[in-house]
């Protein structure tokens, strides 16, 4: 067999994924031995590939190829979240274009829908992800929403309750009005933008003219104030502390407390309260008893009922009837204004919270929630990240999870939407008819004074009056909670399963800091909880990937890489090492193109390597020897060094993979393959395979092969398939490269005096070839060399003359002791010994100085163009961006250039001058 001219990466890479599947090579071998698992976290079944998908995992798959190879025994579990409000958002857009809601169709119709999108597009990224080379175990696939899963939910819920841990409440919460759901606290995303700061005189309800200004950046939610507050030991307001005042517009009647949350320094130092609408008044409210007006609907609107309901009259209630939140700002200023209460306004900065799906600016609403008390389930959790149970890497993120959770609220896990778990909580018609309101499409709402009845299973009778004519709770959980389940739940649970026995807890965890806390901090608290294990023992968080300026990628930009078309254009394995090799712990990764191609360069590197290993195997290559040439105690200089280089170098790569230092793995893997054993060993080796130094081919040959296999096992886990193809094509008829031994650290192997003796031996041909570079010495011309040195040095390079004669074109060499140094001679120093290169037979010194002089004008006319542009101002602020950056790249070249040339002209003379 023999290796084509060219790597093509599609052919290739199609054959072996489709073989290791069919090999059931990703499957967890069976017996004993060391166990390392992994769950996938799972991308939502509306995904496609992304560039964080794509580091993520191949980071993920270089882990287990690695333990797999390295005696483990592998389970990798993939699988899809069922996303509740993306994926509902995805298919009511799709029924929107028929012209059709989702009241319209039912609940029922609805999710019927949901699941036929689901197995129609749903499993996308799952394929996408094979194109990546991802080596999970496909047969352990799950889906949030599957049979298994779902069990493990209902489980996980009626447990809770159960143990007093969960509990429905009207609360506040984030409410999205665009999604009409709940949403957890870290499901809001919070922007800085410009507001204003509405000062509006409250009066004191005593008939006097007095009155106290309050300062407020949400005029509008006044229409559900039921108290002011201000700071107890303000002077400002003592005497009018214990009063009441009366609301500008609706003239409610409210008391003025005194509580010390109050900021006296923000505004004017008096805050009004509207516990139905902030999280801050909501627990003034409950401090001091204050009644809990929700002034808005499901759409945040103004719901005249809200105000009706508890005995309110007044034309203000028709006239705010129905308005948007933003459109009754408008008009409570006006009428503000209009009735003389607006102070003034003045702009001011606010932290704006956007629901983390559709962008909608989210609304304090009091609903009916559930949630889960989370104090109980921190506590066990933090504690097993302080005491060393779980890992969290880089260690900087503990103290982001410490912070957050010692600081949690309550989880509101319920979501008022039809997508997802639906809660497993069922209410008795009879018994609570008052407490039911039927809504449309056949849906209904639910008090706050609903009793739910939690079971594992469809009750058929009321526990409490006998009854059958039962209702489910109408919500469905966070996808989070589900989600929290994921590193047992796919393993079997709540069974007791062998997988749970052979896989759990988990070895690593491989995340992106933006789900912490959505996600890795919810997945601890329930595997102690359900497990008493921790999920599992390292928690890798890796950095973002952003486009080559340090931006974040967005299709707003336009400078979105689609991992999809860099496969396809430079092919997956470059496409993996180059996000491996960039992929510093704690550090973004600034993705270009051309750093891609560049490591393309290094796949087809690799390629054309082996490609000369098997041209010189004369037809030997299956021919296993009875001793590895490796382990040969009769190994000339080169072979010793490489043989070092290479132990050194399994030691490297292991270590840093075992410490997540993936750059510094692909980095180690990089500098041997290409500027050792292309470089320099490959070029050595031509003079044993032609016969120049007496080596025994043969013997030459087996390390070649050896040296070769060794590099491609190293680099599996990074470049699975160009690996796999070199290894098949090295020896026929062996299995997989997966299956093989990763490369064992070989103590016996380092050889220092070989690595001292070729690292001077490479510096002194690097000198002898930059001298020549520097003369502009045809390439192909020898020449002469005197070396003044130590008597050590000076025996090395008589035994290595095969090797400067081929690598540095030295025809003949003096080797001196001592006495004069020559003079008119290229010199040049590496460590104590001097290096001459006469140039009388070489160049003609006055020809070149004039040559180099000339060049050096033309680069320098160069320069001034390229600065004079880059001072214009007109061409700075007219041209595009990036022919501004292409012509500093260009200034900079001649930069380089020039200094290269002036360097050589130098050089050229200061040998003039040792002449005359």
């Amino acid at each position: 067999m023999q290796l084509e001219k060219a790597y093509s990466h599609k052919d290739i890479e199609r054959k072996w994924y489709s073989r290791w599947i069919d090999s059931g090579a990703f499957k967890p071998t069976k017996g004993a031995g060391p166990y390392f698992s992994m769950v996938i976290p799972p991308p939502n079944v509306t995904g496609s590939l992304h560039m964080g998908h794509a580091l993520n995992n191949t980071l993920q798959d270089i882990m287990c190829r690695y333990k797999r190879m390295d005696g483990f025994r592998v389970l990798w579990v993939p699988g899809t979240d069922h996303a509740g409000i993306a994926t509902q958002n995805v298919v009511e857009r799709r029924i929107a274009a028929e012209g059709l809601t989702r009241a319209q169709l039912g609940r029922e119709k609805f999710i019927e829908r949901v699941w036929s999108w689901k197995e129609e597009a749903g499993n996308a990224i799952l394929n996408q992800l094979r194109a990546l080379g991802v080596s999970c175990d496909w047969a352990h696939e799950r889906f949030t929403m599957d049979e298994g899963l779902s069990r493990a939910v209902r489980e996980a819920f009626v447990r809770l309750w159960e143990d007093n841990l969960l509990y429905r409440a009207e609360r506040l919460v984030n409410w999205c009005p665009r999604c009409k759901t709940a949403l957890s606290d870290i499901e809001v995303i919070h922007e800085e933008s410009d507001g204003s700061l509405w000062h509006i005189r409250y009066p004191v309800a005593d008939g006097s003219s007095q009155a106290l200004v309050v300062a407020t950046t949400r005029p509008e939610t006044m229409l559900g104030d039921t108290g002011v507050a201000v700071h107890p030991e303000d002077e400002r307001y003592q005497k009018l502390i214990g009063r009441n005042i009366r609301l500008p517009i609706t003239g409610r009647i409210v008391p003025l407390i005194a509580d010390a949350f109050v900021d006296r320094e923000f505004g004017t130092g008096a805050l009004k309260i509207t516990p139905g609408h902030d999280f801050n008044d909501f627990e003034m409210g409950e401090r001091f008893g204050l009644e809990k007006i929700s002034i808005f609907d499901a759409d945040a609107r103004i719901d005249a009922a809200s105000f009706l309901q508890r005995g309110e009259a007044g034309e203000w209630i028709e006239h705010y009837r129905g308005k948007d939140r933003f459109e009754a700002r408008k008009l409570v200023v006006s009428d503000l204004t209009e009735k003389g209460f607006l102070e003034r306004i003045e702009p001011h900065k606010l932290s704006v919270g956007h629901c983390y799906r559709c962008q909608t600016i989210i609304e304090p609403y009091l609903t009916p929630q559930w949630f889960v008390n989370i104090k109980p389930l921190a506590e066990p959790a933090i504690r097993a990240v302080r005491q060393g149970n779980i890992h969290i890497i880089p260690e900087g993120w503990s103290n982001s999870y410490f912070a957050w959770m010692e600081n949690i609220k309550d989880w509101c896990v319920s979501r008022q939407i039809w997508w997802g778990h639906q809660i497993p909580a069922w209410y008795c018609r009879s018994c609570d008819a008052r407490n039911i309101v039927d809504a449309h499409a056949g849906d209904y709402l639910l008090t706050k004074e609903a009793r739910p009845i939690v079971s594992r299973s469809v009750p058929t009778v009321c526990p409490q009056c006998g009854g059958h004519d039962l209702v489910q709770d109408p919500d469905v959980l966070d996808t989070w909670f589900s989600s929290g389940l994921w590193p047992f739940s796919t393993l079997g649970w709540p069974g007791k399963t062998e997988d749970l026995k052979s896989f759990y807890p988990t070895s690593t965890l491989v995340t992106a800091f933006d789900i912490l806390f959505f996600w890795v901090a919810r997945m601890i608290m329930m595997g102690l909880k359900f497990m008493g294990e921790v999920p599992f023992r390292d928690v890798y968080i890796h950095a973002l990937v952003r486009d080559e300026q340090g931006q974040k990628m967005s299709k707003s930009k336009g400078n979105v890489i689609d991992p999809l078309d860099v496969m396809a254009e430079y092919g997956t394995d470059a496409f993996r090492f180059t996000l491996a090799a960039m992929a510093a712990m704690g550090r973004d990764i600034k993705l270009a193109e051309d750093r891609i191609g560049g490591y393309q360069n290094f796949v087809n590197k690799l390629w054309n390597a082996a490609r000369f290993v098997l041209m010189n195997l004369a037809g030997s290559a299956n021919a296993e020897p009875a001793k590895r040439a490796l382990e040969s105690t009769h190994l000339g200089l080169a072979d010793r060094w490489i043989r070092s280089r290479l132990a050194s170098t399994i030691r490297e790569a292991r270590t840093a993979i075992d410490a997540y230092r993936f750059n510094d793995y692909a980095n180690v893997l990089y500098q041997f393959t290409w500027h050792e054993f292309c470089d320099w060993y490959i070029e050595m080796s031509k003079l044993s395979l032609n016969g120049t130094v007496g080596d025994d081919v043969g013997r030459s040959r087996r390390m070649l092969v050896e040296l070769l296999e060794q590099i491609v096992l190293l680099m599996h886990p990074v470049m699975p398939f160009v690996t796999e193809e070199i290894w098949q094509v090295l020896r026929s008829g062996r299995e997989s490269i997966m299956v093989q031994r990763y490369p064992a650290v070989e103590a016996n192997w380092v050889d220092s005096e070989a690595e001292n003796e070729m690292e001077f031996l490479m510096g002194v041909i690097r000198a002898i070839r930059n001298l020549r570079t520097e003369i502009n010495c045809p390439p192909g011309k020898e020449i002469k060399v005197i070396f003044h040195g130590s008597d050590v040095d000076l025996a090395l390079l008589r035994t290595q003359m095969h090797y400067l004669r081929s690598l540095a074109r030295v025809g003949s060499a003096d080797y001196l002791l001592s006495g004069d140094r020559p003079k008119g001679a290229a010199t040049a120093v590496v460590g104590s010994t001097e290096i001459y290169l006469p140039l009388d037979d070489l160049i003609d010194l006055d020809e070149e100085s004039a040559r180099l002089t000339k060049e050096v004008g033309k680069i320098e006319e160069e320069i001034a163009r390229v600065r004079k542009k880059l001072s214009n101002p007109d061409f700075v602020s007219k041209a595009k961006p990036e022919i501004i950056q292409k012509e500093r790249e260009r200034g900079s070249w001649y930069e380089d250039k020039i200094r290269t040339l002036k360097g050589s002209l130098e050089k050229i003379q200061e040998i003039q001058a040792g002449r005359n």
